[in-house]
């Protein structure tokens, strides 16, 4: 059952994958993922090296949106792993399905044929396979597209049993033995920082760091997700959400808030923002009541008046 290994360092050549980081930059472009280099340069080398990549940063500022986008740009399958507290091997990466095989030793029974069982009960057709067992089986299209989001969500023990998947790509079943990956997956791991990932979990990862778009490439990003919105509103939409994350909120708003916000909007029948259009389309975008309360009343009319320019004005840019 265990396949053939390949290394978990060195230099993975696939004629699918980009050969430069222009070119990646193009691959994650043609489907309406706006990299900068600094990004796809961090993508460009965990494909070329075969390691995985962490990215942290924010809620909301396109870590789990780059594996969707990562996968579609290659034609590869995604496989998502959700992590949450309680996380654990059966739901993760196997379990055995016990009713299955309960059924299969009694049908042995009626048939007076006992003698296989124990040989038998632990084939691989009463495996289930979990996220992390399926990125290790070999596909026609090339090794999938392994997101493992969330990862500050789940356990501290649970980074644990990854090191023995990311340094070899393999997984030990003790009744199986250990599966290998002929081919690793690409894995992206992504985290929200509520707390910190260990270093030795980072130690076999390349790193990248995401923070919100500038407006030039938020711009870029509404363009090429709604190119049927007007100009007009997408400048006043980009030129308020660099101004909401300057602002004290609890939760500023992300990207995918932005784009809801603009979907809003138009199914409103408004094709630029103004006062009364801003109050009650607000919720779209703040999600805590806090927030709403900072921001309404005064605080509302004087982001209108700093951040909506005047038409055919472009965007400021968010300060650095």
């Amino acid at each position: 059952m265990e396949s053939t290994a390949v290394p978990a360092q060195g230099v993975v050549t696939q004629p699918t994958l980009p050969p430069t980081v222009p070119q990646m930059i193009e691959c994650l472009a043609r489907v309406g993922y706006q990299a900068d280099v600094d990004l796809a340069t961090a993508v460009f080398l965990a494909l070329r090296l075969g390691r995985p990549l962490l990215l942290e940063g924010d809620a909301g500022v396109g870590k789990t949106e780059l594996a969707r986008a990562l996968a579609q740009s290659l034609s590869r399958r995604l496989i998502r792993l959700q992590c949450y507290e309680g996380l654990d091997l059966a739901s993760a990466a196997y379990e055995w399905d016990h009713a299955r095989q309960l059924l299969y030793i009694r049908s042995r029974e009626a048939q007076h044929s006992t003698q296989e069982i124990d040989q038998t009960l632990y084939a691989e057709r009463f495996l289930i396979k979990r996220p992390l067992l399926q990125a290790l089986e070999p596909s026609p299209d090339g090794p999938p597209v392994l997101l493992i989001d969330e990862l500050d969500r789940a356990d501290a023990p649970f980074e644990a049993f990854l090191l023995e998947l990311l340094s070899d790509f393999q997984l030990t079943i003790p009744e199986l033995g250990t599966l290998r990956a002929a081919v690793p997956p690409i894995v992206l791991l992504t985290s929200n920082r509520t707390r910190e990932i260990h270093d030795a979990l980072k130690r076999r990862c390349l790193y990248h760091f995401l923070t919100y778009p500038s407006a030039a490439r938020e711009q870029a990003i509404v363009s090429a997700r709604l190119p049927h919105a007007p100009a007009l509103l997408s400048q006043q939409v980009v030129a308020l959400l660099q101004r909401l994350r300057m602002a004290d909120l609890f939760k500023p708003p992300g990207v995918a808030e932005g784009l809801d916000w603009i979907s809003a909007i138009l199914a409103l029948e408004r094709e630029a923002l103004d006062a009364e259009t801003l109050d009650a389309t607000l919720g779209v975008v703040l999600k805590y009541q806090e927030d709403l309360a900072k921001v309404r009343g005064g605080p509302l009319k004087r982001l209108l008046a700093e951040a909506l320019p005047p038409t055919g004005s472009p965007a400021p840019d968010r300060p650095k």
